[in-house]
């Protein structure tokens, strides 16, 4: 009889998986208690205090950016939500056929090239639409982050329909529902939960980018991301800290949402 083989009783396995979680966490929990810090450097505690929190909530370029950033990432959620729903629609409800690995494979392509290089494509492809066009406003980030995201909102929009079970469209069909009507009363409701979630995938995705945008943006169009990539180019203060601490909590809102609403089997 084969003897089950477990990982964790491997000899080092503790170890190893004890540094990889102190690599990766102790840094962002460095972060994190340093934007509470009182003194005016990032290295020397100071005590408590909420004035960099404060200071942050009260900076205007902070704001703008902010305000830019949850633009920019609301269209571009619903955006490729909308077209990873269709996407996941066609290559679901239909049966085996010649050229369907083909679309998953593009379908996933921003997923599997390196974000530079699709960085780099839309730049060439933007900067030659904005000289034909004159026009150089958000709309160029906001296709952007939306061709970026689809992958991300179609993978658990896919998910949720290869999980969906048949019967109730096909018991609507032969009580001679329309396949509108179909897909508006069952297939939609069945269908939200992968929805909701890839909204907020995409979401999160969007609104921490920064290789695309970095690339892609025009002068005065930053945000918050790019806004502290500048601000840690100049100069360091816990409110860099505080900022990114408000991302994170943000973040850690959004997925933890996603994780609880794509449980749901109803």
């Amino acid at each position: 009889m084969a003897r089950h083989f477990d990982i964790r009783a491997q000899p080092g396995f503790r170890i190893a998986a004890l540094f990889t979680f102190v690599a990766l966490y102790l840094p962002i929990v460095t972060l994190v208690a340093y934007a509470f810090n009182a003194d005016d450097s990032v290295t020397t505690w100071g005590g408590f205090s909420l004035r960099w929190f404060a200071d942050a909530w009260g900076n205007v370029a902070v704001q703008d950016a902010a305000w830019r950033s949850l633009i920019i990432a609301v269209w571009a959620a619903a955006i490729a939500t909308t077209a990873a729903t269709m996407a996941a629609l066609a290559t679901t409800r239909t049966g085996p056929y010649r050229g369907l690995a083909f679309k998953y494979a593009f379908i996933n392509q921003p997923l599997m090239v390196p974000e530079i290089v699709t960085a780099v494509a839309l730049l060439i492809v933007f900067s030659q639409v904005k000289v034909w066009t004159g026009y150089s406003g958000l709309g160029y980030l906001i296709l952007a982050h939306s061709a970026f995201c689809i992958p991300f909102a179609y993978l658990p929009i896919r998910a949720r329909l290869e999980s969906m079970d048949l019967t109730l469209e096909r018991a609507a069909a032969d009580l001679y529902a329309t396949p509108w009507v179909t897909f508006r009363r069952v297939t939609l409701p069945l269908l939200r939960p992968g929805i909701i979630a890839g909204f907020m995938l995409a979401f999160v995705i969007s609104l921490d980018d920064v290789v695309i945008t970095e690339f892609v943006k025009s002068g005065g169009q930053d945000t918050l991301p790019t806004y502290m990539l500048g601000q840690l180019r100049r100069t360091v203060t816990p409110e860099v800290n505080a900022i990114a601490t408000a991302f994170l909590a943000l973040s850690v809102v959004l997925v933890t949402i996603f994780f609880f609403v794509n449980r749901r089997k109803t």
